[in-house]
């Protein structure tokens, strides 16, 4: 049975609430605002990207933009997207913990919790490095995790439920997705939870299509993530939002952890 991670286009559907034009219109109003020249990026490095929807955005507003992902039917599945809109993306498969590109890039962006993919404190340190050594001396590198509220508090800022429609070539298509079920415990020691996911996928003219599958989450709590850029020692901590305006980490409306580094 194939996983949401083996079905590209489905999970790029089951992402599609995301306003993935006015997230990068913010990402590119923080290198500007935090890179201490004060100049717009040019270069942009996606890690973990999957469908790479953010690096394909940056590469139709004219950056030199690269997509690094682990997974092959991700990687084929940004490369295609990218060719049929005519922009030029460069995909690489690359682990994010152990990449090396051999360039350095303006700006380096992990986006949709990624990050929690990364199982240990040492893999966490490690991505940092990778990240850091890939940095131009002024770039940045943005990480976007998921609100700590989600798995501390019984008020989580983001539902583990929803619905997503859009065109497609033969008509609507649309989508009910669950990530993650009430059954599904953080396990206290690890920090991990195996959180269970259903798509089910609606098109004109076809069978309903149910993916199901078992997905290794680890939660990152806001200290250990500052402990994880304090044992790297190759980044600092510029700034950090709540969303993806002006709203603080620590403001009641805030839905998401994003931090702005730079090279220490």
């Amino acid at each position: 049975m194939s996983g949401i991670y083996d079905d590209p286009w489905a999970y790029e559907l089951a992402c599609s609430f995301r306003d993935v034009s006015a997230e990068v219109d913010a990402l590119l109003g923080w290198t500007v605002r935090h890179r201490s020249s004060g100049a717009a990026a040019r270069t942009v490095l996606e890690l973990a990207a999957g469908p790479a929807e953010h690096a394909r955005e940056f590469a139709r507003r004219g950056l030199a933009a690269t997509a690094l992902d682990l997974h092959p039917a991700m990687c084929a599945y940004a490369a295609r997207q990218a060719k049929d809109a005519g922009v030029e993306l460069d995909v690489v498969q690359e682990d994010m913990t152990s990449f090396a590109l051999g360039r350095r890039f303006d700006l380096v962006v992990t986006m949709l919790d990624s990050t929690s993919h990364l199982m240990t404190l040492d893999a966490f340190v490690a991505h940092l490095d990778r990240a850091a050594d890939h940095l131009t001396a002024d770039g940045l590198y943005v990480v976007e995790m998921s609100h700590p509220r989600d798995r501390l508090t019984d008020d989580p800022t983001v539902a583990t439920g929803w619905t997503v429609e859009r065109d497609g070539p033969d008509g609507r298509v649309g989508a009910t997705v669950r990530w993650g079920e009430p059954s599904d415990r953080l396990d206290p020691v690890t920090q991990i939870a195996d959180d269970h996911v259903t798509m089910t996928i609606t098109r004109p003219d076809a069978p309903v299509r149910v993916i199901r599958d078992v997905v290794p989450y680890r939660f990152w709590t806001a200290t250990e993530l500052t402990a994880a850029v304090r044992l790297s020692g190759a980044l600092e901590t510029v700034a950090q939002y709540g969303d993806f305006g002006d709203v603080a980490l620590t403001d009641d409306e805030a839905w998401r952890m994003i931090t702005v580094l730079r090279r220490a």
